[in-house]
């Protein structure tokens, strides 16, 4: 007897073998048979789909869950479009703490603001509260004079990071803005964060995620470094998923400052990891280890990318994180050890390092299939199409990106190169694959939006961003389900709707690959199903279809193995 069964179901199911199908049988957590190889079959749940849609469950190849989490607690910023809109919203928050509490709020953009805010402002809008405002793109914030002083900026005790920038006024004094790991400055006051707030932020996430039609998600860097939270971020993970509240698969990237010499037989080459050989892999199908997450350049927001020629208005090619040739041999240290690599790399300068490092590696160890990962590829130029293609190197862009800050990043490459903005269709052209993501919070990580964009590559104001880069809406569904599968190894275990994967998918009111374009991202997601148990939706299921027997329910929550 089955334990699901979907019956009058419009299934796309992203299999190129079976594309389309009405009945869907699940057995165990995994899909057992569709249309006549179990419409004879008993189930003790059968659920009358109505002609809804079904579609694998999607997943986000790059995202920022415990970050986002948290931001959902914090001010948000994200609607702010004047600098005076900003002070007001931190005076009205700071006006309901005690005096000494941090105000603390996330997702300003200075591009829709005009500027970013100056930490004079910051202190009379926060009542000489530590102000920290964190930037839309990670990549910087702001803070007041309270947190300078704390850091010892303003004294001078501090001295500025190595691959960071403490922003200085015509006069010499800092201006509040602290660019790239010169935010180390302020989260060494900060830092770590308990477990249990951290596992809090993660539920959270996972329950946004599923409304959405996630159902895996992949975390780009925990621990040290330039996101991390806690030295011991992982065990907040396996903590949300005891306790029953991380309902998506998730895989883990862990960030390259992690990586620390080891003492290993020479034979096994593994010079530089974790403790115990831990590497990519390790886990279970709900909690593993991912690639090593290493940030080379910095955003194209904050005009930090690396690029060959200047940005426009701008004299300097962007910021490294650390010296290039440390971090090229970081990396090829890692290749050898049995990582995965994800490089962070937007700037076409930083790709350039990217890809040489990744040839040396593969001369020095060859790993034939490896699918090491150039996180974002923002800015390609059209002769380094070839080398990701020799290299099998995965682009990991975020589409999204193109809506959210398309215009101020084609203000900032300028006509010549809007075409090498986050690519799609010149990498399939070049036999690659693209998976989904997001950077969320970075942008709205909602997946139906990022398939949009993928089909319409429209700024918010309405600009065109690469014609040519446009992609179809069965190719959108693709990189947001079997293609971010397979950039994980995990294309035999999920990512389409065949006979033997894990049963994850997604009910919608509507087909995306048969509406206008325009219409993909509002979308209703009705109901989410990781391993045939409903996560999200059940309260409403029976509004769009006929339930016969019980919703399966989540499995009991265990740690990874």
């Amino acid at each position: 007897m089955l334990d699901l069964k979907l019956t009058h179901a419009r299934i796309r199911t992203v299999d190129d073998a079976r594309p389309t199908a009405h009945t869907l049988g699940v057995l165990a957590g995994r899909i057992v048979g569709l249309d006549e190889d179990i419409a004879d079959l008993p189930a003790r749940t059968t659920l009358d789909c109505r002609g809804a849609t079904v579609v694998p469950g999607f997943a986000d190849a790059h995202n920022h869950m415990a970050w986002y989490g948290q931001s959902l607690d914090e001010l948000d910023l994200s609607a702010a479009a004047t600098l005076d809109a900003l002070y007001d919203a931190v005076a009205a928050r700071a006006a309901t703490l005690p005096a000494d509490t941090w105000v603390i709020g996330a997702g300003y953009d200075d591009t829709v603001m005009g500027g970013h805010p100056h930490r004079a402002a910051l202190d009379r809008a926060g009542g000489g509260r530590p102000v920290w405002l964190k930037h839309r793109s990670g990549h910087m914030c702001t803070v007041s004079s309270a947190v300078l002083d704390q850091a010892g900026v303003l004294n001078g005790t501090a001295p500025e990071p190595e691959g960071g920038v403490v922003v200085r006024g015509a006069d010499g004094a800092p201006t509040g803005l602290l660019q790239e790991r010169a935010q180390n400055l302020v989260t060494s006051l900060t830092l770590p964060v308990s477990l249990d707030k951290l596992a809090g932020a993660i539920g959270r996430a996972a329950t946004a995620y599923t409304a959405e039609g996630l159902t895996h998600v992949t975390e780009a860097g925990i621990g040290l470094g330039l996101i991390g939270r806690s030295p011991v971020e992982a065990a907040a993970y396996q903590l949300a998923r005891e306790r029953g509240t991380l309902p998506v698969r998730v895989e883990l990237m862990v960030a390259g400052d992690n990586l620390h010499p080891l003492a290993a037989h020479a034979d096994d080459h593994t010079t530089t990891g974790l403790d115990l050989g831990l590497r990519t892999g390790f886990g279970d199908d709900r909690l593993r280890m991912g690639p090593v997450k290493l940030w080379l350049d910095g955003s194209l927001i904050g005009r930090t990318a690396a690029v060959t020629e200047p940005l426009c208005g701008h004299d300097h090619g962007g910021v490294y994180q650390d010296s290039p040739d440390d971090m090229r041999a970081l990396m090829v240290a890692a290749h050898r050890a049995g990582w995965r690599i994800a490089a962070h790399a937007i700037g076409d300068e930083a790709i350039d390092l990217a890809l040489d490092t990744f040839a040396e590696a593969q001369a020095s160890a060859p790993r034939p299939d490896v699918r090491h990962r150039i996180e974002h590829s923002g800015v390609v130029r059209p002769d380094q199409l070839e080398r990701y293609a020799a290299l099998g190197v995965v682009p990991v862009p975020q589409a999204h990106f193109l809506h959210a800050v398309g215009d101020t990043m084609a203000e900032a490459l300028g006509p010549e190169r809007i075409g090498w903005l986050y690519r799609h269709r010149s990498f399939l052209a070049h036999g690659l694959r693209v998976p989904g993501s997001s950077d969320r919070p970075v942008a709205p990580g909602a997946p139906l939006l990022g398939m949009q964009s993928m089909v319409q590559r429209l700024s918010r104001d309405g600009l065109l961003l690469g014609a040519d880069e446009r992609v179809t809406a069965e190719q959108a569904l693709r990189a947001y389900t079997l293609d971010a599968a397979w950039t994980s190894h995990e294309e035999d275990r999920r990512g389409s709707l065949a006979p033997g994967k894990h049963a994850d998918f997604v009910l919608l009111a509507e087909d995306p690959t048969a509406v206008d374009a325009g219409r993909i991202g509002a979308i209703d997601v009705l109901a989410t199903f990781v391993a045939g148990a409903c996560v999200h939706g059940a309260d409403t299921l029976t509004d769009h279809t006929s339930v016969t027997g019980p919703h399966p329910a989540p499995a009991p929550a265990r740690s990874a193995a």
